[in-house]
Parts: C-alpha cells; sequence; structure tokens
C-alpha cells in the first residue's frame, strides 16, 4: 500500500524540518512525500532544497490561491492508494504512524482512518496544551460540534477521485467542508484507531483571532446549507463545548494509547 503525504507550507523555516524528519522516518515502505510551498519569503524553500536529496519528497514551489489550493495541488499530484495530510507545524508522533494506517486499511472496505492528536506548546513542545481524543464517529456527529482532527485523517486517493477535493470558496473551514461532505453525505465507512498519531503546534491560522473562529464558524453553518441541511443556533456552543473538554486543566482519560508518543 503506497501512502501520500502531503504537506503544504509558507514561511514555515522554523517548523518543517520536524514534518520532513517524521514522515522520513516512518517505518512503513512505500511513502511517497509531496511538499507544496507557496512561494515561500523566509528561507524555507532554499532550506527544502538543501533537505530535498537525503528525505526523498518531492517539491512544487510557486505562488497559490491560499492553503486550501496548495491541498488541492497536492491531491492533483499524489500518486498513492491512501492519501493523507501532515502540516508544516506538524510532526508524526511515532515512526509506526504510516504502518498503523496501513494496517487500518488492510481491509478493503473501510474507505478511510483516523486517529487522535496532541496539541503542544508552539515554543515549548514538551507542553501539552490539549488532547483531541477523536472517537468512533457517530452518524450526525458533525451537527453536535464533533469533527475528526484533519491531519490524522488518511483516505484512499477514490475517495478524492469521487467526492472531490478542497471546497477553495471557504477560506478557515474547507477541511471541515470536506470531512462533512465525506462523513455525512457521502457516508464512507471509516475506522477510527484510538492512538496519538500526529502532535500539532498550537498557532494556526483558524485559531489565531476571534475574527477567524468567528469566520469558521459561519463557513461551518454555510456549508450545511450548502448541502442541503440546517444546524440549529446551538451548534456553535456545541463546537466550541466539544473543544474546551480536549484542553488539559482536567485528568487524561485511562486508555489504551500511546502516552507522549510512546506505547
Amino acid at each position: 500500500m503506497k501512502i501520500t503525504v502531503i504537506t503544504v507550507c509558507r514561511n514555515a523555516v522554523d517548523t518543517i524540518r520536524d514534518c520532513i524528519e517524521s514522515v522520513s522516518a516512518q517505518t512503513h515502505p512505500e511513502v511517497e512525500h509531496w511538499i507544496i510551498d507557496g512561494d515561500s519569503t523566509d528561507g524555507t524553500r532554499q532550506l527544502l532544497v538543501a533537505m530535498q536529496a537525503e528525505h526523498g519528497f518531492h517539491l512544487l514551489s510557486e505562488p497559490d490561491r491560499g492553503l486550501y489550493d496548495a491541498m488541492n495541488k497536492g491531491l492533483a499530484r499524489a500518486t498513492g492508494d491512501v492519501i493523507g495530510f501532515l502540516n508544516a507545524d506538524d510532526w508524526y508522533a511515532t515512526e509506526t504512524v504510516l504502518a498503523e494506517v496501513a494496517a487500518a486499511l488492510t481491509d478493503p472496505a473501510p474507505q478511510a482512518c483516523y486517529g487522535d492528536l496532541r496539541y503542544v506548546d508552539r515554543w515549548d513542545s514538551d507542553r501539552v496544551v490539549r488532547d483531541w481524543i477523536a472517537g468512533a464517529y457517530q452518524p450526525g456527529a458533525f451537527f453536535r460540534g464533533w469533527m475528526p482532527p484533519h491531519p490524522t485523517f488518511f483516505a484512499r486517493g477514490t475517495v478524492y477521485t469521487r467526492w472531490g477535493g478542497f471546497d477553495t470558496r471557504y477560506r478557515f473551514g474547507a477541511d471541515w467542508e470536506l470531512l462533512f461532505r465525506l462523513f455525512e453525505v457521502a457516508k464512507i465507512e471509516t475506522v477510527y484507531v484510538p492512538r496519538h498519531w500526529v502532535t500539532m503546534r498550537l498557532g494556526g491560522e483558524t485559531n489565531r483571532s476571534l475574527r477567524n473562529i468567528l469566520a469558521n464558524h459561519r463557513e461551518c453553518l454555510a456549508a450545511f446549507r450548502h448541502h442541503g441541511y440546517r444546524a440549529g443556533w446551538l451548534f456553535p456552543i456545541r463546537k466550541v463545548a466539544h473543544r474546551l473538554r480536549q484542553f488539559r486543566w482536567r485528568q487524561p482519560e485511562n486508555r489504551d494509547t500511546n502516552e507522549a508518543g510512546v506505547a
């Protein structure tokens, strides 16, 4: 099973090395890594060129029309049986993540799988801020504020061929709309693997300001309408409440997972 990992970036010179090295270290034998750089100006492109020979990734560096346009460029170039996305600020928690993805999709029935994600402080990666324990999907969960962590989501390439990629009309919520489309509209069969697969630094574009968070909520509501659904006025509250439960002011549940990336 060939797995394609797509990383999009712009001006990520301080963080993308961890991302690249975590992909390069995977034990799964068939990995294709595409890096789509949005014409960086901070030395990212020069760093990528310097690392390319050692780590063997494919590189496209050119201007784009934003994050999701870049992700679609990656989808257009992916040749893997299975495709996932890893942000420039993120890294895989262990060297066996992609092997676990392949194992989860050995059965031909599931069309996608996903796991758990851990947020850490942007400047101190040893300080855990939030544990995104996804849990198994239940029909209608998106209307209750649920979604799986997108960097842990892996789908067969045929899923994107049939259902399309990212809708670039959504500036902040195209990943949410895509997952809503696949889970609730297309009703693809998925597998939840209760393992910490991805570590993410805080500071993403959507959560950078209250304005961006509100814009994301508006886009989610617009996506409901676009697909012929209606979400009640409680949806944004449920979405926020779902996120608040993930922060580390509570004791983590006793669960069979790899703490800090170690089983």
